[in-house]
């Protein structure tokens, strides 16, 4: 593994741990919101371990219950390991400002990402850039509230 991609890594981790934290001390007044952009605490399945596994993320597109999330990492040539995750197991969990609940998750289509980037890119220009930054198509996750069926 190379020094460019470990500094990727580290700062990445560094970023999430700072956020969790500002999201602790202020006993989750702060951090939900960045700029245009709601946050939100996304539970994997690990695909190796089978261990849950979280990760703080910005959905720049949000509508009728839906959040949509970017697996970007920066511009890097790697798709992030929660993208990975939810595409071997789909069935997730949202941490939506103190409140969890279950999602279904899949990939965007290429027509589907074509009407969703303009507005991805109007929440947060950097976006555009992170495409720039890379050969790889990034990703565009679609969640989708789980409905239980009451009895």
């Amino acid at each position: 593994m190379g020094l460019i991609t470990v500094m990727t890594d580290t700062g990445m981790r560094a970023m999430n741990a700072v956020h969790r934290a500002i999201l602790v001390v202020s006993r989750g007044r702060l951090g939900w919101q960045i700029g245009r952009l709601v946050v939100v605490e996304l539970h994997t399945t690990g695909r190796s371990t089978g261990v849950r596994r979280s990760t703080m993320l910005t959905s720049p597109v949000q509508k009728d219950g839906r959040y949509v999330l970017v697996a970007s990492k920066g511009g890097d040539d790697r798709n992030p390991a929660w993208y990975s995750n939810l595409c071997a197991s789909p069935e997730v969990e949202l941490t939506i400002r103190g409140s969890t609940r279950l999602f279904t998750t899949r990939t965007a289509s290429a027509e589907e990402k074509a009407q969703l980037w303009p507005q991805i890119v109007a929440a947060y220009p950097g976006y555009a850039g992170y495409q720039r930054r890379t050969d790889r198509d990034i990703p565009v996750v679609i969640c989708d509230p789980v409905v239980r069926e009451t009895d």
